[in-house]
């Protein structure tokens, strides 16, 4: 078996239009969350991390592609145009692509949008992809909710080692919308201030909108300096509730034993937890659960839902790009919001940036539908 890279990347982001950049504000606690005052979205003011669009627009036209995009598709052609001229690697039949995302182009519903309706089908976000950036294969369109960033990087895993493609690059992303702010709210899970993952004072999710882009090649003159190796992953669904999480925190627990077993190493080698910390009641309490039943309640963990919000089908592969970052720079982020425990179980949780030799991460996620996904990554040797 081939060993798989996770490599070159890209976050579009309130925090910067480049994942350095990004890091660098969380490196700094600097949240991209804002107060956000816009009543054709929701009708009382909320927390929420917005991209720019005019800044965006300036960054898109610089690369002088032509035709009419969405706000979306302008984030995600923006972020993977990137990853593939860092690269360098062409567009064969071997390149292959997948997109992320829960809710696609889900604007143009809206009665003022002057895009066609028909736009809104996830496969036409797949092929305006395809086409602007000139992949030769069909895009393959992950939408499996909050795990889609996370398991695209598993499935891409899958596609090389079974010798579809030598190569895969991922791009994922979301947007705050109506439709989906307004969801989150009729489930009474927003937050009326920035989240506060794990804490006892926790009150809901801020949503956020970003793009994050990666390489997953089997090519080891392919790799960034802050390269990883996608040691393994596993999923698994634990059929509780439509929302709900296992109160049990099974389904977690069977993915992130799954990516061990794959990995041949042992719990003990696990550095440091990128989790998926929603700052729900049901989600931290769950994730505290799963990873005292694993052992892994004193690995240093945190959630960066805190300076992005919950990024929906992208927030897997983004915090999975700061979590490369984080080994490569040997530095744990603080998981920001949190300062009192709120969950059952005990959990190392971050609350300041530090200094430690890393080798190993976790990144797991769960999301609606009862989906869980783990992966397991490693600096390159």
């Amino acid at each position: 078996m081939n060993k798989i890279y996770a490599s070159y990347n890209n976050i579009i982001s309130s925090l910067g239009f480049d994942s350095e950049s990004v890091v660098q504000n969380i490196h700094d606690q600097n949240s991209g969350l804002q107060l956000i005052e816009d009543k054709s979205i929701l009708s009382q003011p909320f927390y929420s991390s917005i991209i720019n669009k005019k800044d965006l627009l300036v960054n898109f036209n610089l690369l002088g592609i032509k035709g009419n995009f969405t706000h979306l598709e302008q984030m995600m052609i923006s972020s993977l145009s990137k990853v593939i001229s860092l690269s360098k690697i062409p567009l064969t039949n071997r390149a292959g692509l997948i997109i992320s995302t829960t809710k696609g182009n889900i604007d143009v519903l809206d009665k003022n949008s002057k895009f066609p309706k028909e736009r809104a089908y996830l496969s036409t976000l797949g092929q305006v992809i395809k086409e602007a950036l000139g992949f030769k294969k069909e895009a393959i369109v992950v939408s499996n909710a909050c795990v889609s960033g996370i398991l695209s990087i598993a499935i891409a895993k899958r596609y090389i080692n079974q010798g579809v493609y030598d190569n895969v690059f991922i791009v994922s992303g979301d947007i705050v919308t109506e439709f989906i702010v307004t969801g989150f709210n009729s489930f009474q899970a927003l937050s009326n201030e920035p989240c506060k993952p794990y804490d006892k004072n926790r009150s809901g999710v801020n949503i956020g909108e970003v793009a994050a882009s990666i390489l997953i090649t089997k090519d080891e003159n392919a790799l960034s300096k802050n390269a990883v190796v996608v040691l393994g992953e596993g999923s698994g669904n634990d059929a509780n509730h439509i929302s709900g999480p296992s109160r049990t925190g099974e389904g977690l627990c069977r993915s992130v034993k799954s990516a061990v077993n794959e990995s041949n190493l042992t719990f003990e080698n696990i550095d440091y937890i990128s989790a998926h910390g929603t700052a729900t009641l049901f989600n931290d309490e769950t994730e505290a659960i799963a990873f005292n039943r694993l052992g892994l309640n004193k690995v240093p963990l945190n959630s960066l839902k805190g300076y992005f919000g919950h990024t929906l089908g992208a927030s897997g592969l983004v915090e999975t790009i700061v979590g490369m970052h984080s080994l490569q720079n040997n530095t744990l982020y603080t998981s920001l919001g949190f300062s009192e425990p709120g969950v059952s179980k005990p959990l190392n949780i971050i609350t300041k940036t530090t200094s430690k030799k890393l080798d190993v991460f976790l990144k797991t996620a769960s999301g609606f539908g009862g989906c869980n996904t783990a992966v397991l990554f490693q600096k390159v040797k």
